[in-house]
């Protein structure tokens, strides 16, 4: 086959001639769609068959494998807890909801599907990788929690079936898996055992957007990169709420001025406005994968990524198409929560401590002691800001309190926080809405907080089923007014017959309507408050492993890791610094101390730092910079990751002139390179051996870093500062010029005052108007606090602001009352501290006593410029004053040197 110069895609003009002899063919094409009415049905859902002889239908093994479950979970967890019922009580309201659960779960056909989730989940169990206790509403389910899918008994915490499965919402059950993040790979190889070709992942394709156009069509243009990148930071980075290309260019001035100064730019907008939104890779979906069995293979196109690392095939249709077409998804999802439990437990196993997460006191006055203080770095789901606050003023005493803070934090029931905490600590007393509701209500001091409260209110006032109850609740979620007219209707006749009057009834229904909008799921409320408060005793009994295993899972995350370093100084825990000889690739805890994680230095990598801690390990610590460099393999350590080392410090207890190694590096490395080009031994030791007389390597001659370079170098190799702080040198002149951390300013009086603080992070944003600001991250030797700065003072100083720069900020404090700090404190001003530093005083008095050194003073005082002087001289009883008659040059530094002569008394500027 061979194509001509006809084949392409003709204009309506090239066809009419071309079928001028036939034009009602060319009419039968325009309208052929018109001509036909074909709609495709969505195709029952399909699974590999679990039928065997041995085992039975899938039902009967259902029934089986979970009413032995139950007898497991009775007699190893349930019948342990409750000291209220008797044996035989307990057993018969589990069984009997089993029995309900089964019944639903059989003759809606769900039964191979639950089998097909209780086998990978056991499968993961049993070689020890990490599951969590459940997620969503799945975690209601008894059947689920007999099969191992959950680890949450749903009766214990009061938790409804029917939300997560009924007759009357006729759609697929869907279970969401946390896995370990580091092992759900095996996960996916099991099933590609187990299902051979019969399991797939799901393709996704990205688009284009905003950022990224801009980025490929910059390239193909030729611009450089620099500038393109410039061109970028301009559309506003807000995954929350993304801005088209179109609507940041309408909203950002210096898109027009880029357009105006180069003509290229304007070829990249219009390109990238036509290209915005297109299809531009394929990728894999997160967590989903399907499992068809053998048709999967048989009638399902699938795609291969030869390119890729993944052990499974995807789909070439995406999500909405494949469950259309029948394929059932199963999501299996990373949480890097549960790798942190498992490798704190882990930890303390080498320590001899034995400890079952999954048996823990869940009533412990420790933890709760400690969740009440609000210090809660490093714990599942309640570490933001806004949930230490809240969770401080909650005091939380009992489980429940954990559950009702997952779900009340979030937009919309966050108000309710106060109420809640009011009641529960006797301030306030709780509204029940109607007597009847008591019961369901007092749990949650009156506030309507989960979706499952809704359906025990429909059920218990009007009479509705589990089922129909969750079909209100739905209603009410999706506020369609037809809908809710219909169920409001048969609520309050529900009610009616139930003998409550019908203003009651209707008074109660507008009640919980607004509540159903935004109620959370308790099932998974329930089962991330169990992973927080296991967090929560880890830290509560094991801080430093706890924080340890935990930064050892951030290791990339620079942001992650300043926040726990900020914590540790908090609890007064030491951090052994990084160190070639004492520390390893990831975090250790040891002796009561965090030992640093070289594996976290930027441009090192993990397993670079690995294979040279087994060198240390094997042949003993390294005894120099020089004998470092004789032992390390060629594949461990090349140019950028010397200086990532050197950067970082591992290097100072040989040598602490850092740049002095770091400028030696390409000397040490051609020098090593001339010696291996002279041998044939092809050795892959990249530095030679020790016969290689490097032994007296002389080092270039440097200039020693000051304090601030070496703290801004040690900064691009970790993130922040861990040695030292930029600021901790100028403690003696921000106390003469009255500067002081942000914590104090924020406690005092005064409204306004100046900080100092050097900059962390810079995130630039765009409000719903379209109006720039910024929240910046600073930092002083104390901690760390954020500041807004919004349109003006952001436009004036936005060149400046740059990470690792230091400034002097003249703050604010506004008398509007408000929970956020940072939306108390207003940005005045911003000067570099350096000009703050130089700024020469207009007067200075200088007190001396008769000892003092005058060709000292003079030498000191030698340079001309703006300030006044003024000497007293002290001479027992008496006093002369002097004033010189040209002005001199006296700023801070001036100050600091002359205030540490001894004949000096005191200075007043």
């Amino acid at each position: 086959f061979r194509y001509s110069n006809q084949h392409f895609i003709k204009s309506q003009e090239e066809l009419e001639i071309l079928y001028s002899d036939i034009p009602e063919a060319l009419e039968n094409n325009y309208s052929f769609h018109l001509r036909f009415n074909f709609k495709p049905k969505k195709s029952r859902p399909i699974l590999p068959s679990i039928a065997s002889k041995e085992s039975g239908s899938p039902e009967e093994e259902l029934t089986k494998l979970a009413t032995k479950g139950l007898q497991s979970r009775l007699e190893n967890f349930i019948l342990k807890k409750n000291k209220i019922k008797t044996k035989e009580q307990i057993k018969e309201i589990y069984e009997v909801r089993l029995s309900h659960e089964l019944n639903i779960i059989n003759s809606m056909d769900y039964a191979s599907y639950f089998l097909i989730v209780s086998d990978y989940i056991k499968w993961a169990k049993n070689n020890s990788i990490p599951v969590g206790p459940g997620r969503g509403s799945g975690a209601g389910s008894l059947v689920a929690y007999c099969l191992d899918i959950t680890d949450l008994d749903p009766i214990e915490f009061d938790l409804i079936f029917e939300r997560f499965l009924n007759p009357d919402r006729i759609s697929m059950p869907d279970f969401d898996i946390d896995f370990c993040e580091e092992k759900r790979d095996q996960v996916f190889e099991y099933l590609k055992s187990k299902y051979k070709n019969g399991v797939a992942h799901i393709i996704t394709f990205g688009k284009l957007k905003a950022r990224m156009v801009l980025r490929d069509v910059g390239r193909v243009l030729g611009l450089s990169y620099g500038h393109v990148d410039r061109i970028c930071k301009m559309v506003p980075f807000d995954p929350s709420r993304p801005l088209t290309l179109q609507e940041s260019i309408d909203r950002e001035p210096r898109f027009k001025e880029e357009v105006k100064s180069n003509i290229k730019v304007k070829k990249l907008l219009e390109l990238s406005l036509k290209l915005e939104g297109l299809n531009r890779n394929m990728a894999t979906h997160a967590a989903g994968v399907v499992i068809a069995g053998d048709k999967l293979a048989e009638e399902f196109p699938l795609y291969i990524d030869h390119n890729s690392n993944l052990t499974l095939p995807s789909t070439q249709y995406d999500m909405y198409s494949s469950e259309n077409a029948g394929l059932v998804k199963f999501d299996l999802l990373g949480l890097k929560t549960l790798t942190v439990i498992d490798n704190t437990i882990k930890r303390l196993q080498s320590k001899k401590i034995d400890l079952n997460i999954s048996k823990i006191d869940h009533n412990d006055k420790k933890v709760f002691s400690l969740l009440s203080t609000g210090e809660t770095t490093g714990l599942f789901q309640l570490e933001s800001a806004g949930m230490r606050e809240a969770i401080k003023q909650m005091k939380p005493n009992k489980f429940d309190d954990i559950i009702a803070l997952v779900a009340l934090y979030r937009p919309g029931p966050m108000s309710n926080i106060p109420i809640y905490n009011d009641c529960k600590n006797g301030i306030k007393e709780p509204d029940y809405i109607h007597p009847t509701l008591k019961e369901i209500l007092t749990p949650t001091y009156g506030i309507i907080i989960y979706q499952e409260q809704v359906m025990q209110i429909a059920q218990t006032l009007a009479g509705f089923t589990a089922g129909e109850a969750d079909i209100l609740r739905r209603a009410m979620g999706k506020k369609k007014k037809a809908e809710l007219d219909k169920q409001k209707e048969r609520f309050i006749n529900g009610s009616l017959k139930n003998g409550i009057a019908k203003d009651v009834a209707s008074f109660v229904f507008t009640k919980i309507e607004p509540f159903a909008q935004y109620g959370f799921n308790k099932s998974h409320a329930a089962a991330y408050a169990l992973i927080a408060y296991q967090t929560a005793f880890l830290k509560t009994y094991y801080k430093e492993d706890f924080i340890a295993a935990t930064m050892s899972t951030e290791l990339t995350n620079t942001s992650k890791l300043r926040e726990f370093v900020e914590e540790l100084k908090k609890l007064k825990i030491e951090i052994v610094k990084p160190s070639i000889n004492k520390c390893f690739s990831d975090f250790k805890a040891t002796n009561g101390k965090i030992i640093y994680g070289l594996g976290a230095i930027k441009n090192v990598g993990f397993e670079a730092i690995s294979n040279i801690t087994k060198e240390r390990e094997k042949n003993g610590d390294f005894k120099s910079f020089v004998d470092f460099i004789y032992r390390v393999d060629a594949k461990d350590v090349n140019k950028l990751q010397l200086e990532g080392l050197v950067k970082a410090g591992v290097f100072d207890e040989f040598d602490k002139d850092r740049n002095k190694i770091l400028n030696s590096i390409p000397k040490i490395i051609q020098q090593i390179k001339n010696i291996n080009d002279d041998k044939n031994n092809h050795q892959s030791n990249l530095f030679g051996d020790q016969d290689n007389n490097l032994t007296d390597f002389e080092f270039l001659p440097s200039k020693t870093w000051s304090q601030k370079e070496l703290l801004s170098e040690e900064f691009k190799s970790i993130g922040f500062y861990l040695t030292n702080h930029p600021l901790n040198e100028f403690e003696e002149i921000f106390n003469q010029l009255n500067i002081s951390s942000y914590d104090q300013f924020y406690e005092n009086e005064k409204s306004e005052g100046l900080v100092a603080g050097t900059i962390m992070s810079i995130q630039e944003k765009k409000s719903a108007k379209g109006t720039p600001y910024a929240i910046v991250k600073f930092s002083d030797k104390q901690a760390e606090f954020e500041l807004f700065l919004f349109a003006e003072i952001l436009v004036s100083n936005r060149e400046k602001l740059k990470e690792s720069e230091s400034f002097v900020l003249t703050l604010q404090k506004d008398k509007v009352s408000g929970e956020d700090i940072k939306k108390r404190v207003n940005v005045k001003k911003i000067l570099y501290l350096d000009d703050v530093i130089n700024k020469p005083y207009s007067k200075v008095t200088i007190e001396l006593k008769n000892d003092y050194n005058l060709d000292e003073i003079k030498q000191l005082l030698s340079n001309k410029g703006e300030t006044k002087i003024n000497l007293i001289i002290k001479n027992q009883n008496k006093q002369a004053f002097f004033s010189l008659q040209e002005n001199r040059k006296f700023d801070v530094k001036d100050l600091k040197s002359l205030k540490a002569k001894k004949y000096v008394e005191k200075i007043t500027v």
